[in-house]
């Protein structure tokens, strides 16, 4: 597999509010000097708001903490130090690392199926751990609350290893993501009747959990999953060589030496693991995959994809965060799952990047630039 540059690149149509036709990999039309500038821009712009959600978050609640006590509190634990040190910031943290490993992934599978509504919920991976943990308390099985996130570990690799064994009998990304919505649907389904079988008391107790929420994330449940995706999450950044090429077509990609499909198992296989990681511990936070590769697509339309994926998980971690302490904060002292509000701002985003596609023309491509050996000379 060699490094490919200086060749055309498709762009989802809408993710970026507008046609753009193919051209060289990390081309802007307004030149490449705005292009360097900007991605200074954006990331500091994320650290910002991702460093004034944080504080927000561990200064914020029952008892509140001001921002300059929080360094005495630590120094010399009280009540609020208690409740900053062993539930907030666990938290936090567990938002943070999630929120970027579902950023990731969300990238990761829009590049590689070429397709801007792919996501990881539809990887069957959020269905297999709520299958098993619908299980494990609707027959009372005499599983430790402690192993709890370990079986819902080995329920999303499950689903996810699911989608993964059918995807190679499919060509074409389109039938890709087809297979794990298809699988997504059915172990959804099995969810829904273990559910609709649980006691009064397991419906409650299953409901927060299978919405997607951080509420009693502890160090003792925090650390494993922090270790997890601390281990992963580095992995992706060896994925772009291989998304910049899958990124031209398959009958390039195959050209320039590239297996597609196999290597689009591989993919889907790394973001299986990640996702099973934040299963494990919050479980199917949805919709953070989809919100953060668009929202740097239209911070940053021109970078390559290695500065997506960099912005991508600081966009999942900052949207993780911020959802989870409306979570927290909003119909306080009651706690909401913070799976509903990044599914209501995804549903927002989609609705909104719908209606602008509809509003502007797509720009045609002119038959030299839509053939990528004519513009670079490459066989």
């Amino acid at each position: 597999m060699r490094h490919v540059t200086g060749l055309p690149e498709p762009r989802p149509t809408w993710s970026t509010g507008r046609a753009t036709p193919p051209g060289r990999v990390g081309d802007d039309p307004a030149g490449p000097t705005r292009t360097r500038r900007r991605a200074p821009v954006v990331t500091a712009v994320l650290v910002l708001l991702l460093a004034g959600t944080a504080v927000l978050t561990v200064c914020l609640g029952t008892p509140t903490v001001s921002p300059a006590a929080l360094l005495d509190l630590v120094a010399q634990p009280k009540v609020a130090g208690i409740v900053v040190t062993e539930l907030r910031l666990p938290r936090l943290l567990v938002a943070l690392v999630a929120g970027a490993a579902l950023g990731a992934c969300g990238l990761v599978l829009q590049e590689s199926l070429r397709n801007p509504l792919a996501t990881p919920d539809l990887l069957g991976v959020g269905p297999g751990a709520a299958l098993v943990m619908a299980v494990v308390v609707v027959t009372g099985l005499a599983v430790p609350a402690a192993l709890y996130p370990v079986a819902a570990l080995m329920g999303a690799l499950a689903g996810g290893g699911l989608t993964v064994l059918v995807a190679r009998s499919v060509s074409g990304p389109t039938a890709v993501l087809l297979v794990g919505a298809a699988i997504a649907a059915a172990v959804s389904g099995l969810v829904v009747a273990v559910v609709a079988s649980a006691e009064q008391l397991q419906i409650a107790a299953l409901f927060t959990y299978l919405a997607g929420s951080l509420a009693g994330v502890t160090w003792a449940t925090a650390i494993p999953a922090l270790l997890w995706l601390a281990a992963l999450l580095p992995l992706t950044l060896l994925t772009v060589p291989a998304l910049d090429i899958l990124r031209l077509g398959d009958d390039t990609a195959a050209a320039l030496g590239l297996r597609p499909q196999r290597t689009r198992v591989l993919l889907l296989l790394l973001v299986a693991t990640l996702v099973a990681g934040v299963v494990a511990v919050a479980g199917p936070i949805a919709w953070v995959g989809f919100l953060a590769p668009h929202l740097v697509r239209r911070l940053h339309p021109h970078a390559r994809t290695r500065s997506w994926l960099g912005l991508a998980m600081l966009a999942g971690a900052l949207v993780t965060a911020v959802a989870d302490l409306a979570a927290r904060l909003v119909f306080a002292p009651v706690e909401t799952p913070v799976g509903a509000w990044t599914a209501m701002a995804g549903v927002a985003v989609g609705f909104a990047g719908l209606a602008r596609s509809g509003r502007r023309p797509a720009v045609p491509v002119p038959a030299a630039d839509a053939d990528p050996t004519r513009r670079t000379g490459q066989t």
